[in-house]
Order: C-alpha cells, then structure tokens, then sequence
C-alpha cells in the first residue's frame, strides 16, 4: 500500500493506492457486485406478499370487532345485569315446580288408587261382610279412612319430592352465575388475545411493506460497503427493524396469558365441591395457565 502526492503551492491530492493484485481482485469484485445489484434490485423478494388479514381469522369474512358485543355489554348482560334473586326464582319453579315433578305426583296418586281399588277395598269389603256391616256407615267411614290416608301419603310423597330437588335448585343456579362469569372471562380473553395477535400481524405487515419499498436502497447498501472493503470498514448493514424489545415483550406477554388462560380453564381439574353440584372449575386453573402463557411468552419475544 502506497500513496503518492503532487509537490508546490496550491491545494494537493493524494492518492491511496494498493498491491495490484488487492485492486485487480476488488475491481473485479466491484463489477460482480455491480452485474448482482442490477438483477437484485428488480427481483423484490417482498413484492408478492399479502397482508395477513386478522379480522377474517377471528370473526369471519367481512366482519370487524364492531361487529360483535363490546366487553363492557357482555359484563352488563351476564354479571352485573343479572338480577340474582329472580334467577334463583325462576330456577326453583323450572326445577322444584317443574311439570316432569307434577307428573311424577300424579303418576304415584294413580299407583296408589290401583293399590286401594285392587287390594285395600277387597279386603275391607270381605270384612265387613263377615261382620255384617257391608252396607251400614261403618262401610263408608272406613273407605273415608283409607281415602285420609291416600292423601296424607301422596302429600308426604310430594312434600319428600319437592325438599329433594331444592339442592338440586340450588346447584343449577350456581351453575348458571358460574357459567355467566366464565363466558365474560373468556369473552375477555378472546378480545385480549384479538388485540395482541392483530399488533402483531400489524407489525409483520407494515415491515413487510417497508421492506419491500425499501428493497433497492437494501441492495445499494451492500454495494456501498463493497466499495469500502479495502479500507476495512465496518459498515453495518441497514435494515428494516421490526417491533422494538418491549413492544415485543408486552405483546408475548398478553398472548401467552390469554393462550394460558384458555388452556388453564380448559384442563383444570374439577374439585369435589365442583363434582357434587356440577359447578365450573375454579379459576385457579385460569391464573396459573395466564401466568405460565405471560412468562413462555414473554421468552419467546425475547428469543426470536
């Protein structure tokens, strides 16, 4: 490497020059890069690419989120807008006064009228004629009798009947505040997980098209540090930066927890207070899946 330079007065130029060999083989090197940036910048990698629409994915062709119930009407129809009192109304007269219990009623009425006409009667006809009393009052304050005592049985059969389904009652209604407050809080988990998934395709699409209008610049960048190789410089190359690390983590974040919530209800094992009374698992599950789904998510950011 060598320089050389003009002598006198007046302004001066110099000249760094290397080992003929080193300027044929970056000469060459030039011109190859040059054959290479001509093909490149007119073959955009990024040209054929077609936004990833989310809207479809989750709601269907056509529809948006505007589409559907707020969170806020979902709250309002399901948790604070439910009158408890009339549910557990209207669940003790589906459950406790249903007509399937009337008809249970009626069903044991006609048993016991078949028992009374088949064998209650015959025996008290039989003895009442070996008394000589078969067409006297006796007669007819003993059939009274045993009507007194159909009815007084079929009361306590319906009384027995009726106290029984009350746990039953009891259970459905819990059932039903249970499932209210689950669909909210799946409602809640979709919308949160519609809203981390779509900043994310967002960004996916807009670097993309950034890329891909950025693409010729891209290649020229390589040339530019093709020219300066000789000199060792250390050029890096620009490109297009996609989501910064704490965009990133936030949105691993919230799709890991709603992916681990939805996972967490879904196979979190039933108590024995849930099995007894048919009530939905607790939200336990749901925590520590959101809770598990935020940290995997967050590493996943982080990784890639």
């Amino acid at each position: 490497m060598g320089s050389s330079g003009g002598g006198g007065g007046g302004d001066s130029v110099q000249t760094l020059r290397y080992a003929p060999y080193i300027e044929e083989k970056h000469t060459s090197f030039l011109n190859e890069v040059q054959a290479q940036r001509i093909t490149a910048v007119s073959n955009d990698p990024f040209d054929g690419y077609t936004d990833i629409e989310v809207n479809d994915a989750f709601f269907g062709a056509g529809y948006t989120i505007t589409n559907f119930q707020s969170l806020y009407e979902m709250y309002g129809k399901y948790m604070s807008g439910v009158d408890i009192d009339a549910l557990y109304t209207k669940v003790f007269e589906d459950v406790v006064n249903s007509p399937t219990v009337g008809a249970l009623i009626s069903a044991e009425s006609a048993l016991m009228d078949d028992d009374i006409e088949e064998n209650s009667y015959p025996r008290l006809e039989l003895g009442s004629r070996d008394l000589n009393a078969y067409n006297g009052s006796t007669m007819l304050i003993a059939k009274a009798l045993v009507e007194d005592a159909k009815v007084k049985s079929l009361a306590k059969f319906d009384a027995q009947l009726r106290y029984t389904l009350i746990p039953v009652a009891q259970a459905v209604w819990n059932t039903h505040l249970e499932w209210n407050k689950g669909l909210v809080g799946m409602y809640s988990e979709i919308m949160k997980f519609y809203f981390s998934s779509k900043a994310d395709i967002d960004e996916i699409n807009y670097a993309m098209a950034a890329k891909s209008a950025l693409w010729p610049f891209t290649v020229l960048d390589f040339e530019r540090a093709s020219l300066g190789a000789l000199q060792g410089a250390t050029v890096s190359k620009t490109d297009v930066a996609g989501a910064s690390t704490a965009s990133k983590v936030l949105s691993g974040a919230l799709s890991g927890a709603a992916m681990g919530s939805m996972v967490g209800n879904t196979i979190a094992p039933a108590t024995a207070a849930n099995a007894a009374t048919g009530t939905a698992a607790s939200a336990g599950g749901g925590g520590w899946g959101a809770a598990g789904g935020a940290v995997l998510g967050i590493g996943a950011a982080l990784t890639y």
